[in-house]
């Protein structure tokens, strides 16, 4: 880190509220002087003789947290981590609500080596910390500290926090990506060595294989798991999806059957009732399409596929009024849904709104490219997109 001195004065605004003790005549006033110094010395960017000019507050005052924290900030920020370490620590233990005071101990026991007094440190600030970026980075070496000894859930549950505060940073998405893959591995692992013969071992293997390609092992995979468990909750759903994405037209064929089988095994399962209203819309059933859509959104008001299942057979039925909230409420929900942002341009062009109409055929046509785009890379990677994946 680079030191910025009107930074550092800042960052130890919380610090800087705790004044010395009064003591005794010279000695106060041997400090005032002492502070002064420093301050004029920091305005000049001479870090190391401010520096020494906490210091002498420190053998005046050894509990003056003020001078103990800025010692152990210009200390740190010089890279003399054994020397800034005490320091901190010093303030940090008189005074433990000095958030970025703590962050700056954490960070410094971390380089000194002492990771499980770096974890403590970290843990307690980690939520505390309000400056985005500084949230992330602490984030960031808090999860490669618990990475170091697998622990897999607490780097999860760090990477939850980034993300409501960071969403679009990369750095935090790619640690997402890493943990939830090494716990999706981990999982996998404990299966196939406690039940390798296990409907969810099964299960699993088909999830892994329909993400790298393999829809015809998926399938597969998903009869074996049917045939270990005929009860495994979700099967028939998942089965039905990989079979509703097969090129081939009799295994598309059976997937209409399975849905039904799902519904009847959860009539609360609102994806398989949205799916059973895709397959009879194709075949030009409106009246029990929106029979199974409407269904569906009692069970999860404001289920995208729903509505957008059911804004399709408004518009089949000529009735775009009907179809109109249904897909704005779509796009705000999932404003990457291609299918919701293309039959709500024909809605508004339906409505007479031709401008409105651009802007969502627009849209439509912007995520459809990065969708594109995506499969390329996923095709370069020898990865596709999991069973059931849709341009919804």
């Amino acid at each position: 880190m680079r030191l910025h001195f009107l930074v550092v004065l800042l960052l130890l605004g919380a610090a800087s509220s705790v004044t010395a003790q009064s003591d005794a005549g010279s000695k106060a006033q041997q400090i005032q002087m002492h502070e002064q110094r420093a301050r004029d010395l920091i305005s000049q960017k001479k870090a190391e003789l401010a520096a020494k000019e906490y210091a002498a507050i420190v053998l005046l005052d050894p509990q003056n947290v003020n001078a103990q924290a800025n010692l152990g900030v210009l200390l740190y920020f010089q890279k003399d981590y054994a020397g800034a370490e005490p320091h901190l620590r010093n303030a940090v233990d008189q005074q433990p609500d000095l958030v970025k005071i703590r962050t700056l101990l954490g960070i410094c026991e971390r380089h000194l080596g002492k990771t499980e007094a770096a974890r403590t440190e970290l843990e307690a600030v980690v939520t505390q910390l309000t400056d985005p970026k500084l949230r992330v980075d602490v984030g960031l070496q808090l999860i490669e500290l618990y990475t170091a000894i697998d622990d897999l859930g607490k780097a999860a549950n760090v990477i939850a926090t980034l993300r409501e505060s960071a969403p679009t940073d990369p750095r935090v998405l790619y640690a997402a990506y890493r943990i939830y893959t090494d716990q999706a591995a981990e999982a996998l692992l404990g299966m196939s060595i406690a039940v390798p013969n296990s409907g969810q071992m099964h299960q699993a293997m088909a999830h892994e294989l329909g993400r790298v390609g393999d829809l015809s092992g998926a399938i597969t995979d998903y009869r074996a798991a049917l045939a270990a468990d005929p009860q495994l909750p979700g099967i028939h759903f998942e089965l039905a999806e990989a079979l509703h994405s097969s090129p081939e037209t009799k295994l598309k064929e059976e997937a209409e059957q399975e849905y039904r089988i799902a519904v009847a095994n959860n009539p609360l399962d609102e994806k398989a009732l949205s799916r059973l209203g895709d397959i009879v819309a194709e075949k030009g059933d409106l009246d029990e399409a929106e029979k199974y859509y409407r269904q569906a959104l009692v069970i999860v008001p404001g289920d995208v596929d729903a509505e957008v299942g059911l804004a399709f057979v408004y518009g089949q039925k000529d009735n775009p009024a009907a179809a109109l909230p249904l897909l704005e409420n779509a796009v705000a929900a999932d404003p990457s849904n291609i299918m919701a942002h293309y039959r709500l341009s024909t809605v508004y062009r339906a409505l007479h709104r031709p401008d409105d109409a651009k802007r969502q055929l627009a849209e439509y046509k912007k995520y459809k490219d990065l969708k594109e785009k995506l499969r390329t890379v996923y095709k370069d990677m020898k990865i596709d997109s999991p069973p059931g994946g849709s341009d919804k």
